[in-house]
């Protein structure tokens, strides 16, 4: 699948044809370079490793420069993999822009790490209702998880039961979005609709099958 790396910088609303507002992500994807081509023959599957945005050399494991070093390419701050990468005369070391993968009205699945907000109840974590009523002598309940235990038999708490605890900061993927517009001079692109995570965070931008 054909896609890019990019960075969110906000959300802004256009307006189409008919005059109506749409709210839109801008997304900055600078261009991107191959660091590696993976093959059946040498890794099992097939695959595209993009690395994008310049990162101080300075700041790189020997390891990875010498990774970057031998596609040619100047050190980078994130390296994704691109499985069945379909672009034709692909080579170790090549630039991709913005405007050589997507166009207006593709259809994309936008992935990355959803905003954090921390240790949360199970109202907020699972949209329990909380205890509702008031009666029956509860006092400061509302909120509750209510009982989660067992009784003699199994005797413990089973694993994954619904509970309050960290939530969001994790990977998340909203699918079927549409790409509105593209500015190739600028490295920019906007796609209707949200994206997971804050503002500065880093996506992986996928062309749907």
């Amino acid at each position: 699948m054909n896609g890019l790396i990019g960075k969110k910088v906000g959300m802004t609303s256009l307006f189409d044809e008919l005059g109506r507002s749409i709210a839109v992500t801008v997304i900055e994807v600078p261009p991107a370079y191959v660091t590696q081509i993976k093959t059946i023959e040498s890794d099992g599957y097939e695959a595209v490793q993009l690395s994008s945005f310049k990162k101080k050399a300075n700041r790189v494991t020997k390891a990875l420069a010498g990774h970057f070093e031998k596609a040619d390419v100047e050190p980078q701050k994130v390296v994704t993999e691109f499985r069945d990468f379909q672009f034709d005369g692909i080579n170790l070391g090549d630039e991709i822009t913005v405007a050589d993968v997507f166009k207006v009205g593709d259809r994309v699945d936008v992935a990355g790490k959803s905003k954090g907000t921390g240790f949360t109840g199970v109202m907020k974590r699972h949209n329990f209702s909380g205890v509702g009523d008031s009666t029956h002598g509860q006092h400061n309940r509302d909120r509750a998880p209510g009982s989660i235990g067992q009784s003699s038999d199994p005797s413990r708490v089973f694993k994954g039961m619904r509970m309050g605890g960290r939530s969001g900061n994790k990977r998340t993927k909203v699918q079927n979005l549409s790409v509105a517009q593209i500015y190739g001079e600028s490295h920019l692109m906007m796609i209707t609709g949200s994206v997971p995570g804050p503002n500065g965070s880093y996506l992986e931008i996928v062309i749907k099958d």
